[in-house]
């Protein structure tokens, strides 16, 4: 987290809501596959994926399994949708919709500076401001890499965009909007994705 959200975040902040992390662990499981997210103190449910979004999200999680694989790093581990506590104190709690963590994916729950990558796979309903506020709490907790795939007019249907962590801010690195094989840098290690797999 750099100086400046560091000093913000020790300061009281009428825009952090009144639940905690510990409230968000305390949640039951949902029992309609929908998520409940904690950001900046404030509860987000958001509804059972659609069949579009599980297959991007199925595919993203398959093209870094299988990279990890081929390339043997034992000390990465893919993982589908996971509770990562982002922030006590900035009250944030996300569930990445495919990750890579530096540690096996065991429990209900990882702290943040276990995820190297962090992929979401974004719905018609996010807005702006909740995709915005996702990435930089991402950025806050200082995971290295983020990926944010949405659905566009392009002939592919979809844009994926890479980011890589400088500076305490993201910055897209890869950005791919036509099908065909092509190789994401900012990773933990070199992905190649294909976005005609995803019949859209």
């Amino acid at each position: 987290m750099s100086a400046a959200l560091r000093e913000e975040a020790a300061l009281p902040n009428p825009m952090i809501g009144p639940h905690t992390l510990e409230e968000w662990l305390d949640l039951p499981p949902s029992e309609d596959g929908s998520r409940t997210e904690l950001i900046f103190g404030h509860l987000l449910v958001t509804p059972p994926p659609s069949g579009e979004h599980q297959l991007t999200a199925y595919w993203l999680g398959r093209w870094i399994d299988d990279t990890i694989r081929a390339a043997g790093r034992s000390d990465l581990f893919f993982a589908p949708p996971v509770g990562v506590k982002i922030s006590s104190t900035l009250r944030t709690a996300l569930i990445p919709d495919a990750a890579i963590l530096d540690r096996k994916p065991t429990g209900t729950s990882f702290p943040a500076e276990a995820l190297l990558l962090a992929v979401e796979v974004w719905s018609p309903g996010n807005t702006r401001s909740e995709r915005l506020a996702k990435l930089t709490a991402y950025a806050a907790a200082g995971v290295p890499f983020a990926w944010t795939i949405a659905q566009t007019s392009k002939a592919s249907g979809l844009r994926l965009t890479a980011h890589r962590l400088k500076g305490g801010e993201y910055q897209a690195e890869n950005v791919v909007d036509t099908g065909g094989p092509t190789t994401i840098t900012a990773a933990p290690l070199p992905v190649t994705v294909d976005l005609d797999e995803l019949g859209f």
